[in-house]
């Protein structure tokens, strides 16, 4: 079933997932030296990258023992996707599109999942990408609800050209905390009708989870992203300590360097479990504060000090949520260990629950036990705050100008109860003095004395 070019590869079984921001060529040698056979690149949007030289430069790079390597490309334009994979053709055994990724970026920039309902638009990139370049072209693919469709979307693209798919069981729906569960079934169905190399992806937690994927769904190998970000070890069927992983990939981005942001988010990733107790929230601030190798290191460092005695048994460990459940063994937080996430119908009612809370703090009725709308509370609350006026304030509106051609309110202080133009005016004429308003004779008094100097 497998093509020629496929078992040059060896047949690899176990593959790192192209994530963006994350499998960096550090990142993958990190997982390559813990049994990975197979790495992917991150996405690379295919017109950036062909348009910018410092794109291609800072998101692109690889090495001799980075093989076998498959880039990653995003877009929707046949021409531009067939000119990026020229651009990586050398230096690559393969090249994917990417027709997975569900995030509303992809939604805006109408590509990953959000092409699966163009079915004419993705014939012409398979087959335009596959006459350009001499390496094979495969993709990266969702379900769809119906398993049928699923099966005619894949036999699509192996006619187009494809040479190798990628399944994830989820629909383009299942993202963030409605991701769920992928379905297993639907990738079973796939294999059976496509006849090219094919992997899977998704519910991948531990080595035991792989071998499970395969036999189940009978695929060549298993793609894993969520767990390879956990565990970098995972394939090697080995819970490593969380610093001693850790520094083995800050010891490669040394060699190979990488944004920061990148290390930061691995670093968050492998002590997710370690972050999420109290104690460790000044470790957790600084590594949301690092901006160089050294700090990143410091985390490192200050984790191991707090948590080696545990980890070699001088002293005991207690922790309220390390509990056996049957025949399960909670691992301790310094493990690298899977992050499971709660199920989207745990989310939906937890979501009601926090949405009528919020509602019951936002009902609030007078002493009579009547509604007050939130308009109306909001201008009461406004009210309350302003300041008690004086009386005097509070009456300045009564009291007009005392001259009969102004309607303008008074000066609260002015000895002749003018408004404050017609006490200038007044204090000019006749030569007198408003102590409220502060008028002065300042110009007849200049006047008279220039005409006594004369």
């Amino acid at each position: 079933m497998a093509s020629d070019w496929f078992d040059n590869l060896g047949r690899p079984q176990f593959v790192v997932a192209p994530m963006v921001d994350a499998s960096e060529l550090a990142w993958r040698l990190l997982c390559r030296n813990h049994a990975a056979q197979l790495c992917y690149t991150p996405m690379l949007h295919s017109y950036i990258f062909t348009k910018d030289a410092k794109y291609r430069k800072e998101y692109f790079t690889t090495s001799s023992n980075d093989r076998p390597l498959i880039v990653q490309f995003c877009g929707n334009d046949p021409d531009v996707m067939a000119a990026a994979a020229k651009l990586v053709e050398k230096d690559c055994d393969a090249i994917d599109i990417n027709l997975g990724c569900p995030q509303s970026i992809a939604k805006r920039g109408r590509y990953g999942a959000f092409l699966q309902d163009d079915w004419s638009l993705l014939q012409k990139i398979v087959t335009a990408m596959s006459q350009a370049v001499t390496v094979p072209i495969t993709c990266k693919v969702r379900v769809f609800d119906s398993i049928d469709k699923s099966i005619e979307y894949a036999l699509m693209l192996q006619n187009a050209g494809c040479k190798l798919l990628t399944v994830h069981g989820r629909t383009r729906e299942q993202k963030g905390p409605l991701t769920g569960i992928a379905n297993w079934e639907h990738i079973k169905a796939v294999r059976k009708a496509v006849s090219i190399p094919m992997f899977a992806n998704g519910n991948i937690q531990c080595l035991e989870d792989v071998y499970r994927c395969i036999n189940f769904t009978g695929v060549d190998g298993v793609m894993s992203a969520e767990g390879i970000l956990t565990n970098p070890a995972l394939f090697e069927g080995i819970n490593p300590v969380t610093w001693e992983i850790a520094m083995e990939y800050l010891d490669l981005v040394e060699k190979y360097p990488c944004p920061s942001s990148f290390i930061r988010g691995h670093l968050f990733k492998i002590f997710h479990k370690i972050f999420t107790l109290e104690g460790n929230n000044e470790d957790r601030e600084l590594l949301a504060t690092a901006q160089n190798l050294n700090d990143f290191k410091q985390v490192c460092i200050r984790i191991r000090h707090k948590y080696l005695p545990f980890h070699e048994g001088r002293i005991h460990f207690q922790d309220d949520g390390m509990t056996r459940c049957g025949f399960d063994l909670i691992l301790p937080p310094w493990i690298c260990q899977p992050y499971v996430r709660i199920s989207p119908d745990e989310h939906t009612q937890k979501m009601e629950l926090c949405k009528q809370q919020d509602n019951a703090k936002r009902i609030i009725e007078d002493p009579d036990g009547i509604h007050i709308s939130r308009k109306k509370m909001k201008k009461l609350r406004r009210y309350l705050r302003r300041p008690t006026k004086p009386d005097a304030v509070t009456n300045r509106k009564r009291d007009i100008c005392t001259n009969d051609v102004c309607p303008n309110p008074c000066g609260i202080k002015c000895a002749y109860q003018l408004c404050k133009k017609c006490c200038r005016n007044k204090c000019f004429n006749e030569d007198c003095f408003c102590e409220g308003h502060d008028c002065r004779m300042y110009k007849r008094e200049k006047v008279k004395e220039n005409k006594d100097n004369t």
